[in-house]
């Protein structure tokens, strides 16, 4: 009866003993079976449960942990468009329902310019009137851009958009890797989480305005989408306005002016060089002959090492084809949407915060507004895709990196920062108006990565003193024949 003695005082200190010992019990209660009495049993089938009953309490402690991403149920995900705001509008765009929010300029509304005389205000809102569409950047949404979209309308007289990008907010999760499966090559689709098709959708914006042309605002990798928007349709962009641009700015900058391209110098610095050999070499057709020798043999080498240059460069381009292929296959495999679930789980919270020079301004409305997209159905899988399509994009391989173009931007641009930018430092947005020939640069005080939330009041009054002296200034005029 010592082993009945020993289960009883188990059973009675169960609170109190490591799990390791219900395993213990378990073995006890199966020898028990054949040796003790039915109360013996009892006792042993008691600590049985209990033992059952902790482990379920564990699992489902565990569970339960495992459920919730920065504190969103994921257990009770919906179909984005259940989740929409009253204001919410929702188009279809190549396959993907598109979520997009649209502002118009309410004459009868309070006008952050009306301090102006009245007849200076209404030349600059006749004079404007180009819509105005806002492109949030990583992470983010069309909540981002809330508090300014109804006073950026009054500012253009026009129609403000903003759009929720495919991977972000309450656009639809499309699973790209079903679409661009082997048996579909023939007619494979635009990957939507491709920077390609922010720039289609963007343009598609425009078209929806029913406007030739369109002020584009991009914050931190919206930035990005605006400028290669321009790039694909200069003639479609009015103006470019980046905030807290996540675009890496050059190191060393060249001092040119519009109409005068580096490329194009260069290239008739070229063109005179060749004309100064061919000249030289005309009046050399009498040289000594092993001198010729020599020349026939350097044009012959310069041939061979041309030859190794495009081999090598074939072999480069298909290892590179084949590591974009390895890539593209680890981050879409189970492992890489676990990755992601745990990353937004331990750092997403923390990341908004630290986006902010003062964290204590972040109301629960605030959290909630960027923590909505967690839950949407496929909104890891979705971030997967989008991580896979921005790292293996080949689309772009054909063109010359953004970098190396921004000389080449010949339209008003605007670059804010804020001074306690944290996650894309001022320094950064600072080099890159030097970069950009003619763009302004402006600075608020005491604002971290999201002027358009943090400082309202700053950054519309920065966005209008900028519109009125491009599309209201004397410099207009002179933008017109440009364009």
């Amino acid at each position: 009866m010592s082993g009945v003695v020993q289960l009883a005082s188990q059973v009675f200190h169960v609170n109190n003993f490591p799990h390791q010992l219900f395993s213990e019990v378990a073995e006890s209660k199966i020898f028990l079976l054949h040796s003790t009495p039915k109360h013996a049993l009892l006792q042993a089938a008691s600590a049985s449960s209990a033992a059952d009953y902790y482990g379920q309490w564990v699992d489902a402690k565990t569970k339960q942990k495992r459920r919730r991403i920065a504190g969103i149920d994921q257990d009770e995900l919906l179909d984005p468009t259940l989740l929409a705001d009253p204001d919410s509008c929702f188009c279809e765009f190549k396959g993907v329902t598109i979520h997009h929010k649209v502002c118009d300029a309410d004459p009868q509304a309070h006008n952050p310019l009306e301090n102006q005389a009245p007849s200076q205000l209404a030349n600059q809102t006749k004079i404007i009137g180009f819509p105005m569409i806002l492109l949030h950047g990583f992470g983010a949404s069309v909540f981002s851009w809330n508090r300014v979209m109804k006073p950026l309308a009054q500012v253009t007289g026009s129609k403000v958009l903003a759009f929720d990008r495919p991977a972000f907010g309450l656009t639809s999760r499309v699973n790209f890797l079903e679409q661009s499966s082997p048996s579909y090559q023939d007619t494979r689709p635009l990957n939507p989480y491709s920077m390609a098709f922010s720039v289609l959708a963007t343009l598609g914006f425009i078209d929806l305005l029913a406007a030739d042309k369109a002020i584009l605002v991009g914050h931190s990798a919206g930035s990005i989408v605006a400028v290669n928007s321009y790039f694909e349709a200069p003639e479609r962009v009015a103006a470019l306005i980046l905030v807290a641009p996540a675009i890496l700015a050059p190191l060393s900058v060249c001092k040119v002016t519009k109409g005068n391209r580096l490329l194009k110098v260069e290239g008739n610095q070229l063109g005179r060089d060749d004309q100064i050999q061919e000249g030289s070499s005309n009046s050399n057709i009498h040289e000594n002959p092993f001198i010729r020798v020599c020349k026939i043999l350097s044009k012959f080498s310069k041939y061979i090492v041309r030859a190794i240059a495009q081999m090598m460069k074939r072999t480069a381009n298909m290892l590179n084809s084949l590591y974009k292929k390895a890539l593209s296959a680890i981050l879409r495999s189970a492992f890489a949407v676990m990755l992601v679930r745990m990353i937004i789980d331990r750092f997403g919270i923390a990341a908004i915060r630290n986006a902010w020079h003062d964290s204590s301004q972040i109301t629960d409305h605030v959290l909630y507004g960027y923590t909505k997209p967690l839950r949407t159905k496929g909104w890891d899988r979705a971030l997967v895709e989008y991580t896979a399509a921005m790292l293996t994009d080949s689309t772009s391989e054909s063109k010359l990196p953004l970098v190396k173009r921004l000389d080449e931007i010949s339209c008003p641009v605007l670059i804010i920062t804020g001074d306690n930018d944290r996650l894309v430092p001022s320094w950064n947005a600072e080099r890159l108006s030097r970069a950009i020939p003619g763009s302004c640069f402006e600075v608020i005080k005491h604002c971290g990565h999201l002027p358009h939330e943090e400082r309202v009041e700053e950054f519309l009054t920065i966005v209008e003193k900028f519109l009125q002296k491009v599309f209201s200034g004397p410099e207009k005029q002179g933008m017109q024949g440009a364009s």
